[in-house]
């Protein structure tokens, strides 16, 4: 079922909407939970978003993938010198509405549509509400929105745009470029690094020593298996993360994929996580369904704080 969803976002707008994505904060400065930002992990491929900037709703969305857990972007620059460095970055794909609404101009009408709670603007004002970000509405008041002006449907529908993988795969490119420029490390630990992107080298030699199969399938040929980090080599801030192979588990492709985007993660002692939004049918069709009922056994504690990070900051869990 289609959700509907509504972003208030003046200060990002410009990078947001060129880049094809949306990205939030995971929680206040403080460090208080936000709906706002938790939203982000809610909304799925094939939603529907209002832009709100500047007073007026001038682009409308569909969400082309899962989030993901990815540093703030650098197009940023100093915007949101406040936020924290991690965040929750939504591939969206946006079309132009022509002309522009400027929902001051009918609250009368879209005040009384308006949710009661967690709302993004004033239901009197029309004003943008403090700390809203993205925010649910009914289809009731994306309606009332796009009705005041017209969008290439047709384009919004059928358009691919870039889905969460094109996503990683811009964002290891720019960390890689980092590594080669970053003067403090010897040659031989940067091949390393390098190597351990994409599951070679060192890291995946430490990890055959911890584990010899796929938890999930029991694939044991190493031929045929993955050298996954837990928390992605893209999320580490140090070479020894990157490094450790007790942050990695040898996976089939499928379970790779699945454990990389956050539909599949892992309980500290074998149980299987999986996200909701996955379909019984697709877990057929990979072979998986009868295997993901059963514990893939117990972790070790070097690999648990790892794991500890993959449910909370990766793991799709609604």
């Amino acid at each position: 079922m289609t959700r509907y969803w509504w972003v208030n976002h003046s200060q990002t707008f410009r990078q947001e909407i060129e880049g094809g994505y949306l990205w939030s904060p995971k929680q206040e400065a403080h460090g208080a939970r936000s709906q706002f930002y938790e939203n982000m992990r809610l909304a799925r491929p094939g939603d529907m978003v209002l832009s709100f900037a500047d007073a007026h709703v001038r682009f409308i969305g569909r969400v082309t993938d899962y989030a993901l857990s990815v540093p703030k972007p650098s197009e940023f620059g100093s915007v949101g010198a406040n936020w924290s460095a991690e965040g929750w970055l939504l591939p969206v794909t946006w079309v132009r509405l022509n002309p522009a609404a400027r929902p001051k101009d009918f609250m009368d009408v879209l005040g009384t549509l308006l949710p009661t709670k967690y709302s993004p603007i004033n239901p009197v004002t029309g004003n943008g509400n403090q700390k809203a970000y993205l925010a649910e509405i009914s289809r009731a008041v994306f309606e009332s929105v796009t009705s005041r002006g017209t969008f290439d449907q047709e384009a919004l529908r059928t358009t691919t745009g870039r889905n969460s993988g094109d996503f990683v795969e811009l964002l290891e490119v720019t960390v890689e470029e980092r590594l080669k420029q970053d003067v403090s490390l010897g040659e031989t630990e940067r091949t390393q690094l390098l190597k351990a992107r994409r599951g070679q080298g060192q890291f995946r030699e430490r990890l055959c020593r911890i584990e010899q199969r796929c938890r999930v399938t029991g694939v044991s040929n190493l031929a045929l298996l993955v050298a996954s980090h837990i928390k992605p080599w893209r999320a580490c801030t140090t070479a020894q993360e990157r490094l450790d192979g007790y942050n990695g588990l040898l996976l089939t492709p499928h379970v790779d994929l699945l454990f990389d985007r956050g539909l599949l993660s892992f309980g500290d002692e074998g149980r299987i996580l999986l996200c909701p939004r996955l379909e019984r049918d697709d877990l057929e069709r990979l072979g998986l369904e009868t295997r993901l009922q059963h514990s893939v056994g117990t972790f070790l504690p070097e690999q648990r704080r790892y794991l500890r990070y993959h449910r909370e900051h990766v793991f799709l869990a609604e």
